[in-house]
């Protein structure tokens, strides 16, 4: 459906309801009933903007280089990683900058756990642990860009995109207390140009640029398989450009194939059952709380739509298209609302996957792109 720019919003009735008990109440003040607080990549302000009961109602400025901002939460820390390779610590309730350390000249990925994080560097080309307020304790220089960083168990896994090599770091104090990581392991020739990684269970799954299949990791083993992505006609995928997040549930894994009109679905065992066929070329697909439902987002002429497909059929079910592009989606946790960030028209549209309709926009959001929920995100 094409989505008009005016809509009637319902954030002030939320503001109002917040706090009723919505048990007898119609539907609608039920819905009202969960509260999330957005913080919104403001990507060409230096900013994240805060957004609670549906109004954007501060932006955090001083975040430096927001270009490929990062927010993650732990326990009630706020952290965000810049472009420019700044880690920020904030209060998500005060709203307020604590401390910020600089890693290198340019950053793209981090983790944080009970007791560390860890930060892959571009330029600088290492990977840097620093505890929870920031100080910096140990550095591993590889010669390359980082990128997936991930942690399991007592590991530290990351890929380095100019070395062709998967590296798995070990906690030489196994998890108690400030780390103290060794190099464990390292997977030679795993594919041409490693981008992006992501974890499930005990696999490190990760996507290259110039090579035809994705790669597993099995932490428990240290064994690595090389899995081919595979067209309808079982002819390899070229190109694999950027997956932004896979999805992976507990019956599939959905790998977005860019360079083709489809998202790829594998077992969690990774063998191959079909390419759903989509409007454009997808970048990123994110899973619903409850894993029914998938939302598709594209680039190119695409960049608008986003698409919602039914995990249990297969088949795409929803289209909604935007005035501007579509940098990111967020499902709640709390409501039926699935947040999209539009870019060039400065807001943060709200479906409702309940009805599937448009129900609010929230505006005062400079060029927003990533969305992170504060709650939601915390391990």
């Amino acid at each position: 459906m094409k989505i008009s720019k005016t809509v009637v919003g319902i954030s002030l009735l939320a503001a109002m309801f917040i706090n009723v008990q919505a048990k007898g109440l119609n539907p609608i003040l039920a819905e009202l009933r969960g509260n999330d607080k957005l913080f919104v990549v403001e990507r060409e302000s230096s900013s994240l903007a805060v957004i609670e009961l549906g109004l954007t109602r501060n932006h955090m400025e001083g975040m430096h280089d927001m270009n490929h901002g990062v927010v993650k939460f732990y326990d009630n820390d706020g952290y965000v990683i810049s472009r420019d390779g700044y880690i920020i610590k904030f209060d998500p309730v005060q709203e307020k900058i604590l401390k910020e350390f600089k890693t290198s000249d340019s950053a793209i990925g981090f983790t944080v756990t009970k007791n560390y994080i860890a930060v892959a560097n571009y330029a600088k080309k290492s990977v840097d642990i620093l505890d929870r307020d920031l100080n910096p304790i140990k550095s591993f220089e590889t010669g390359s860009k980082n990128v997936g960083i991930k942690q399991y168990k007592n590991y530290l896994v990351f890929s380095q995109m100019d070395n062709d090599k998967i590296t798995v770091l070990k906690d030489k104090n196994e998890g108690k207390g400030l780390p103290d990581f060794e190099i464990y392991k390292e997977f030679e020739d795993v594919g041409v140009m490693p981008f992006d990684a992501m974890i499930k269970n005990n696999h490190f799954i990760t996507g290259f640029f110039k090579s035809d299949f994705f790669g597993v990791v099995d932490l428990d083993t240290m064994t690595y398989s090389k899995i081919d992505i595979l067209l309808e006609d079982r002819k390899p995928v070229l190109k694999v450009p950027h997956f932004g997040f896979w999805s992976i549930s507990d019956g599939h894994v959905f790998i977005p194939a860019v360079g083709n009109n489809k998202v790829l679905v594998y077992t969690p065992d990774f063998k191959f059952v079909k390419n759903i066929e989509t409007e454009g070329l997808p970048v990123f697909t994110t899973l619903s709380p409850d894993q029914k439902y998938m939302a598709v987002t594209f680039s190119g002429d695409k960049f608008p739509v986003v698409q919602i497909i039914d995990t249990k059929t297969l088949e795409v079910i929803k289209r909604f298209e935007f005035d501007g592009k579509v940098l990111h989606v967020r499902w709640s946790n709390l409501r039926p609302n699935l947040y999209i960030s539009v870019n060039d028209t400065n807001k943060i549209a709200v479906i409702n996957t309940k009805r599937w309709e448009l129900v609010q926009e929230m505006f005062n959001i400079k060029k927003p792109s990533g969305i992170f929920i504060y709650g939601e995100e915390r391990k």
